[in-house]
C-alpha cells in the first residue's frame, strides 16, 4: 500500500480504525478516478465522432459550397447559414479557442488527439486497476482484525 509520496504502510500495525479510514480515501480516489476514465470516454467519443465527419466530409452531397447549413452555437440552439468553404473546417483546440485548418489537417489534429487520449485512458485504467487492488488489501486486513478482534 502507498500513499501520495510512494512510502509503505504496513497495514498489519494500523488500527481497525486507520484501516478503515484508508478504505474510505481509497474509495473516494477511485470514485474520482472511475469518473475522469468515464469522462476520457466520452472525449476520445467526440473526437472520434469529428474524425469521423471531417473524413466523411467527401462523401455528403450537403457539404457543398453554398449549400445551407445548420450552425450550433449550444447543445440546443442552431441558426442557418451558407457553407462558404468546403476545403476549410472550423476545429475547437480547447478552452474555447477555434482555429480554421484545412480538412486534411482537421483530421490530423482529431486523429492526434483521439491517441493522445487513448493512452491516457491506458494510463488511467492501470491506475485504477492498482487501487482497485490495494482497496481487495485493506478490505482483507480489516476483516481479518475483525475476525480477530483486535
Amino acid at each position: 500500500m502507498a500513499n501520495g509520496n510512494n512510502e509503505s504502510i504496513n497495514l498489519d500495525t494500523l488500527s481497525a480504525q486507520q484501516l478503515s479510514q484508508v478504505k474510505k480515501q481509497l474509495d473516494e480516489e477511485l470514485e474520482h478516478l472511475t469518473s475522469s476514465f468515464a469522462q476520457l470516454h466520452a472525449a476520445q467519443s467526440k473526437f472520434r465522432e469529428c474524425l469521423r465527419c471531417v473524413q466523411d466530409k467527401n462523401k455528403s452531397p450537403a457539404l457543398r459550397e453554398n449549400n445551407s447549413i445548420l450552425v450550433p452555437l449550444t447543445n440546443s440552439l442552431y441558426v442557418g447559414g451558407t457553407l462558404s468553404s468546403a476545403s476549410h473546417v472550423i476545429v475547437d483546440v480547447g478552452t474555447g479557442f477555434y482555429v480554421e485548418k484545412e480538412v486534411t489537417s482537421a483530421a490530423d489534429f482529431y486523429q492526434n488527439k483521439v491517441g493522445e487520449v487513448g493512452a491516457s485512458i491506458k494510463d488511467l485504467e492501470t491506475i485504477v486497476q492498482a487501487k482497485t487492488s490495494n482497496v481487495r488489501v485493506v478490505e482483507e486486513v480489516l476483516r481479518q482484525k475483525m475476525v480477530g478482534g483486535t
